[in-house]
């Protein structure tokens, strides 16, 4: 597939590129990985496709004992700053106006966050036209949708995003997720990430 022909620093040389004649990657998503492998995280899958409005649908599907991690029950519906403290899934996205991007927080609980960066953590809460929807399930696996408004994305007619979750320990301890991960420390806002491609129809 094609990598994005416009980079920037820390880019991934390895970018799925979606569009042409297909706006949705495959059912079973691709595939989370791990900055640090925990035994009872079986696998992450992670799918972002477009509704016949244009609102970007997103999915994320956890295979894992669920005994072990903590789920966040509390706050329904409601606008929660740090929900990365506790187990969460993310998307960042970035349109024509790089280095702009944007952030978004779900939390299994319904919860949710949006920020708005000019550049590299440069930014603040966005103002969002609608909260986005949010279910989750939890039947074996766990399975978190959400939809974010057309208005709330970034503009441009191709998209890159970066699809991450951190999930908590039932001991407390944070595991991080992503498409790619830069050296170091984990760093969902470095543009590496920023992995998959996505071409509005």
């Amino acid at each position: 597939m094609a990598a994005i022909s416009s980079r920037s620093p820390g880019h991934s040389e390895n970018a799925v590129a979606l569009g042409g004649g297909s706006n949705a990657i495959p059912a079973s998503g691709v595939a989370l990985l791990s900055h640090e492998p925990a035994l009872w995280i079986r696998s992450i899958h992670a799918s972002a496709a477009w509704n016949s409005v244009g609102a970007l649908m997103l999915e994320y599907r956890l295979d894992a004992d669920l005994g072990s991690l903590r789920i966040p029950r509390t706050g329904a519906g409601e606008r929660i700053d740090g929900l990365w403290h506790h187990t969460c899934f993310e998307a960042f996205v970035q349109g024509c106006d790089a280095p702009a991007y944007r952030e978004f927080n779900f939390s299994p609980s319904g919860a949710w966050q949006a920020y708005a960066f000019s550049d590299y953590r440069q930014g603040g809460p966005l103002a969002l036209s609608a909260a986005p929807r949010i279910e989750c399930t939890e039947t074996g696996a766990l399975r978190l949708c959400a939809l974010v408004s057309p208005p709330d994305l970034p503009p441009g007619q191709c998209l890159r995003l970066g699809l991450t979750a951190v999930l908590e320990s039932e001991a407390g301890k944070l595991f991080y997720w992503a498409l790619a991960h830069p050296p170091g420390r984990p760093d969902f806002h470095n543009t590496c990430g920023f992995a998959l491609e996505l071409v509005r129809p």
